[in-house]
Parts: C-alpha cells; sequence; structure tokens
C-alpha cells in the first residue's frame, strides 16, 4: 500500500489555501498509511451492523461521506466518551482538544499535538493533528540520554480541520495502537492534567453530529424516494442533484440492498459491505465481500481480473466484480461491487475498500478492461501489481474497426498471428509495422493509441508476469466472467439478489466435487513419462490434464540445438513440428537451462502464462536426464492435496488478543478447523463434539471466576 506524506493538511488544503503556516512535531515521522479501517464504536439498536468509516480524507468529488459496515467492532471503547468518527464536529478547537484527551484518559493513553497550521500572518488556528503520546521514535539525541523509551512508532490520531460553517470537523482517525494502555501513567500526562472540569462537561460532539451519522446509516431503508436523499421530497429526487453523482436505482432498490446485506451479516459473520455516500447523503458506491471470497483470496489472489462488463455495456445493474482462478482452474469470486459511474475517484474508492478488506496485500496481477481511469487507479492503489489489459478485448477492438475491410478475413488471420506467434519484442515490432504497412493503416488512430500501450496487452511484454491461466494471452480459452449466462443486458437488481447466492452456491458446489473427482478418481495416463505420472498424483484432474497435453506433445520436438554456454547455463534451441513436412512446417524455441539450479525457462512462457511447464521445457529437462519436474515448478495453487479452509486466514503470531476482530478471526478460523476435520467420519465427529464441550465448559468457568 502506499504511504501519502502527512505532516498537515493535505495537498489538496495547500494548493487552495497558499497563507497557511504550518508547524510540525519534528520527531513525527512524516508518513501514515493511506488507508485505514477505524472503528466507530457506536451502536445501532436493532440493526445487524456497526459504522465504519475508511480513508477520511479531504471532501473530494462530491463526496464527504463514506459509510463502511463490517460485522465486528474494531477498538475498545470508552466509558462514558465515544471513540472519535470522521464528521464529528465541534464548537472550539479547544472542546475537539479536550474531548480527545477525555477520550485518551478514559481508554488509557496519553495524547499530545503532532502538528498544526494557521493562516499565514496571523494566529488563526485552521487545522491540528492530535496523536497519541506513543506517536514517532526518538531522535538519535535523545536516544542517547538515560531517560526510559516511550515511544512505538504508534499510528493512533485524529486530524481536524476548521470547515466553512467556523466549526472544527474530525477529518482523519486511526484508533488502533501498536502497545499495551497504561492508565496510571496516563493519568499523570501532561495533556491529562492540563484538562480542567469546564472542558471536560464540553467535550460531547454535538447531537445533531450523532443523529447525522446514524441516519447514514438507517437512511437507505426509510427513503421514500429509492435514492438515500436525505434531502429529498415527496414527489422524488431533491433540487440540484447530479444525477452522476449518483447509482442509478429504481424505486426499492436501496431498501432491497439493504435488507440483503443485513440478512446475510446476521448468517455470514465475515460477510462485509461499504455503502459510499455522496453530500446529499445520496448512495453512490457499494462494495461487498463475502467471508468466503475473503478466505480465497489468501489461495488464489496472485491473479485478478477486474470484470466490468456489465459497467461498460451499459446493462441495467451497474455491476463489477473482481475474479480469480482457483485450483480447478476455473473462476472464483473474490468481491462485488455497484458503482455510479467509471471515475477516477469512483475505482479509487472500490480498490482501496477491496484492498482494506484483502489485509492490504495487492494481487500480483490485475487484469481489466481497456480504461484511462481504470488504469490511473490501479497505478494509484496497486502501484506494484503489474496491470494487463485482457486481450481479447484488444482484438475485437481492432477488428471492429475493420470489419468493413474487404480483406477483412486476411487481416483477421496476419493479426492473430503476429500477436500470439511473435517470440521476442523485436520479432513483434517488426511483424507489426508490416502487418500495418501491408494493410495501410499504420496513421490509424485506433492503431495508434493500441500501439503506445502495447505493454499493457502484447502476451511479447508479458512473459515475466504470472497469469495462472487466467488470461487469453496463448491461444484457447481464458476464464470465463463469473456471472456469465446468469446476468443480462435487462437483468434488474432484484433478479439479480435472487440469482446471485445460487449462483454462489452453484460454484461451491462444483468446487467441491472437482475435489472430490481429484482425489478419488485415478488419471488415465496417456503415456509412459514420469513427468505425467508424477503430477497425475499432485495436481488437480482439470490442471493435470492441461499440463497431459504438453507430455503428448513432447515428442513434436525432434531436434536440439545447444546454441550457447555460460558456465553452468546453457541455452537450446528446440526444433517442433507443426506440420507434415519437419523441413517448412516447424517452429525454433529457445530454451535455456541452469544445470546448477535445475532451472528451465522457455521463451514460450507458458509456465507463466498457464502455471505449468511446456513441452519444450519438459523435452530439454528429459534430455538433461532430470527424473522428476523441480520442486520451484510445482505450485501448491494446482495441488489437491493442499487443504484450503474458506475461513478467515490469520496467523497466529500476529493477533492482538486486544483487537475484537482479530480475536474473533483467530478463534472462527481454529474452529472451523475442527468442524473440517471433524466431518471427515462419526468418530472424528465424535472426538470434535466432545472437544467443543470441554472448551466451552473451561471458558465459562474462566468468566465464572472474573465475575
Amino acid at each position: 500500500m502506499t504511504d501519502d506524506t502527512m505532516c498537515s493538511p493535505s495537498d489538496k488544503d495547500l494548493s487552495l489555501s497558499p497563507n497557511l503556516d504550518i508547524t510540525i512535531d519534528d520527531s513525527s515521522p512524516n508518513s501514515e498509511q493511506l488507508l485505514d479501517i477505524v472503528d466507530e464504536g457506536n451502536e445501532l439498536d436493532n440493526e445487524c451492523g456497526q459504522l465504519f468509516d475508511i480513508d477520511g480524507s479531504e471532501r473530494e468529488n462530491g463526496r464527504d461521506e463514506t459509510t463502511v459496515v463490517d460485522s465486528h467492532s474494531g477498538e475498545s471503547q470508552g466509558k462514558d466518551c465515544p471513540p472519535p468518527v470522521v464528521g464529528m464536529e465541534f464548537d472550539t478547537y479547544d472542546d475537539a482538544y479536550n474531548y480527545y484527551n477525555t477520550y485518551a484518559k478514559e481508554i488509557g493513553f496519553a495524547t499530545r499535538v503532532k502538528s498544526s497550521w494557521t493562516k499565514r500572518n496571523s494566529k488563526e488556528k485552521r487545522g491540528a493533528v492530535l496523536c497519541c503520546n506513543c506517536e514517532g521514535f526518538k531522535t538519535t539525541k535523545e536516544a542517547n540520554s538515560h531517560r526510559k523509551e516511550t515511544r512505538t512508532g504508534c499510528l493512533a490520531m485524529i486530524r481536524l480541520r476548521l470547515v466553512e460553517s467556523n466549526r472544527w470537523r474530525v477529518d482523519e482517525v486511526k484508533l488502533e495502537h501498536n502497545h499495551s494502555f497504561d492508565p496510571e501513567r496516563a493519568q499523570n500526562s501532561k495533556s491529562h492534567k492540563r484538562m480542567d472540569s469546564r472542558a471536560k462537561r464540553k467535550v460531547e460532539p454535538t447531537l445533531d453530529v450523532e443523529v447525522r451519522t446514524i441516519k447514514l446509516y438507517r437512511m437507505p431503508v426509510v427513503d421514500a424516494s429509492g435514492y438515500g436523499s436525505s434531502n429529498s421530497t415527496e414527489g422524488g429526487t431533491s433540487n440540484h442533484i447530479n444525477c452522476s453523482k449518483r447509482l442509478k436505482l429504481k424505486r426499492g432498490d436501496l431498501e432491497l440492498i439493504s435488507n440483503y446485506f443485513c440478512r446475510i451479516q446476521l448468517t455470514n459473520p465475515n460477510f462485509f459491505y461499504v455503502m459510499d455516500l455522496n453530500d446529499d447523503g445520496q448512495l453512490r458506491n457499494v462494495f461487498w465481500i463475502e467471508s468466503r471470497s475473503r478466505a480465497a483470496y489468501s489461495y488464489f489472489g496472485d491473479v485478478v481480473a477486474f470484470d466490468s462488463t456489465c459497467l461498460s455495456n451499459n446493462y441495467e445493474i451497474p455491476l463489477v466484480a473482481f475474479v480469480g482462478v482457483n485450483h480447478h482452474g476455473k473462476s472464483v469470486l473474490l468481491g462485488c461491487g455497484l458503482l455510479a459511474d467509471e471515475t477516477f475517484e469512483t475505482y479509487i474508492w472500490l480498490f482501496r475498500a477491496w484492498l482494506t478488506c484483502m489485509t492490504g496485500r495487492p494481487p500480483q496481477t490485475m487484469i481489466t478492461n481497456k480504461c484511462k481511469a481504470l488504469q490511473s487507479a490501479i497505478a494509484e492503489v496497486f502501484p506494484r501489481a503489474h496491470h494487463r489489459i485482457c486481450l481479447s478485448q484488444v482484438m475485437q477492438s481492432i477488428l471492429g474497426c475493420f470489419v468493413q475491410f474487404q480483406e477483412y478475413e486476411a487481416f483477421q488471420i496476419a493479426l492473430t498471428k503476429v500477436i500470439y506467434d511473435s517470440k521476442t519484442v523485436d520479432e513483434f515490432e517488426r511483424a507489426w509495422d508490416d502487418l500495418t504497412q501491408h494493410f495501410g493503416i499504420r496513421n490509424h488512430e485506433k492503431i495508434l493509441t493500441l500501439h503506445e500501450e502495447r505493454e499493457h496487452w502484447a502476451p511479447v511484454y508479458s512473459k515475466d508476469t504470472f497469469f495462472a491461466g487466467i488470461s487469453d494471452y496463448e491461444k484457447g480459452e481464458s476464464v470465463v466472467p463469473f456471472f456469465k449466462g446468469h446476468v443480462h443486458q435487462q437483468t434488474s437488481l432484484k433478479e439479480f439478489f435472487e440469482i446471485y447466492e445460487l449462483v454462489q452456491q452453484k460454484k461451491h458446489k462444483t468446487e467441491v466435487l472437482d475435489d472430490f473427482e481429484s482425489c478419488d478418481l485415478s488419471s488415465l495416463l496417456k503415456t509412459r513419462c514420469y513427468y505425467e505420472l508424477q503430477i497425475s498424483k499432485l495436481y488437480t484432474n482439470a490442471v493435470f490434464r492441461k499440463f497431459q497435453d504438453e507430455v503428448v506433445m513432447m515428442p513434436s520436438c525432434f531436434s536440439i540445438t545447444q546454441t550457447q554456454t555460460s558456465g553452468s547455463v546453457v541455452t537450446y534451441m528446440v526444433k517442433e513440428r507443426e506440420g507434415e513436412d519437419p523441413a517448412t512446417d516447424a517452429r525454433h524455441f529457445e530454451v535455456i537451462y541452469d544445470k546448477g539450479g535445475t532451472e528451465v525457462r522457455c521463451i514460450c512462457s507458458c509456465f507463466n502464462f498457464k502455471g505449468y511447464l511446456c513441452r519444450h521445457a519438459l523435452y530439454i529437462l528429459n534430455y538433461n536426464g532430470v527424473e522428476e519436474i523441480p520442486c520451484q515448478y510445482i505450485l501448491s495453487r494446482w495441488r489437491k492435496d493442499f487443504k484450503r479452509l474458506y475461513v478467515p486466514h490469520l496467523s497466529a503470531d500476529n493477533v492482538d488478543i486486544s483487537n475484537p476482530v482479530q480475536c474473533f478471526d483467530h478463534l472462527y478460523k481454529r474452529a472451523m478447523q475442527v468442524v473440517e476435520e471433524g466431518m471427515i467420519s462419526q468418530d472424528h465427529y465424535m472426538v470434535s463434539w466432545q472437544a467443543f464441550k470441554e472448551s466451552l465448559n473451561k471458558v465459562r468457568l474462566v468468566a465464572d471466576k472474573i465475575e
């Protein structure tokens, strides 16, 4: 995840207000995480979730309120003073300062002013960052002193800003601490000693803020207009509303979404959803993800396709989906969204929400449709990921421009050959130049634009990128979109939610059956090659059959020429027969083999594209007497003997026992492991059930002692 410099107000504030003087605590670090989820701690009666806030940044693009709903609370709460949330407002800076100080005192930590800024040539304060006293680290000079080290680099903070209404607004909040609390030490801190009794009585935020915060959560199900506008009239939407700034929904759709999410959240403890609202309280964007999808990402999150087909083709529902590929080579859902538009800001919001659900771990490769806003957003949120454009879309885009060509069929064949058969960058560039010159399209606008972006879609530029078979970068079928055949242009939101769970259940059932088939049915071998036998014992049937095709094709490689040697690294040229006449119907493939590390790489890059070795690489391994496929080419993501638990993945070493979210996830995962093992047989079930009863009795004994 990228970091933004946060020594004062945001870059936007600086650009709009050049007359600001900024005061900074020199010992504070100058960067903070760009995205955090923080617990708002407001309990809502008779509701099924809690209010969270995500990325409390300055108001941009007509959006300054974002509602995030999760199934757990994320932080310890004060006895009388509620935790800070983005959107709180106070009459004065002192009120805001005293509020945070009171909250800190009840929790058990001390505070200080990390930075503040005033208007130039004036003492009028315009903003400030209040942080935990353990923020930052000692300077080199301070570290040499005999004073006890108290700073731990804690990121807990709130950022305040003076808004147009001349009130002080909480713009950003971070609640999580990286240290234990020391109430006694906090009581004796300077910040708490300065607080007088009059200030304590004024620390609560104004009542209208609390009501408005709750309304952001309750509003969708009570709004008569169906659009979630807090300013709507009986006849429809309110005045001065930009329709492009809201999600286009029919009457009743908003209530449908809210009811569905609440129902799922009751039965799926780790279901997560986010609602993004604009200034008028209208719903702009929605994102949701199920527990199974969050867990699946830990196994299949290396390559993710972002499917925006519905959004790009003006379907009735503006659906987008994050899709991965499972161990059977079939699509697996990794999150869904409904978006108001295809702007950079919208994609930024969506990707940050999704990344947060995935514990901040970005995918290695992202595959999307061609869209400038999408490309810019991926570069912003996933700067280290390899972004690639769907090749089939590029092909359709090019062919669509020249469908009236008299030589259309010849052009289609030539284009396919240039894109798929080019083995090196130089070969591709020469072939592309010859193609455009031959058909007289060298200066065509579409051709020029695509050539400029060729590194994002041409296979020859992606041979070092891992795709796990999810791309169509080699001839053949790519992974089918998750909802293909179920969602059509006229599918309504009501119809979608009716089939959504059915589609999920069907996919899950198919995966279970595929697992059973891979474990209980022996694969039919077609050759006497040991590589085939080796992989048949390890990989799922679907992936094994694809690998098996490569083994079957090994005899088509009939000639090896050693072209270069450098120490233990040898370069071979493998000739492969593609037709009847070996002299004319043959292709050459360069294969590099390192005897020292038993590493092999073919210029066709089948391993990166599909996740298993090609026939050319296998031929060279066999030629060098390597009896088994090296372990680095056996991927756990394809293995059938790998136990996959579709529960939240959380390492025991990283559990913060003061964080109820992490405690819940960790206990839930361990319990599910017992459930999974307990279903193997009746004996396993009885042992598991007895263990559960004993554990529950022990936990209750501890609770009784505490009381």
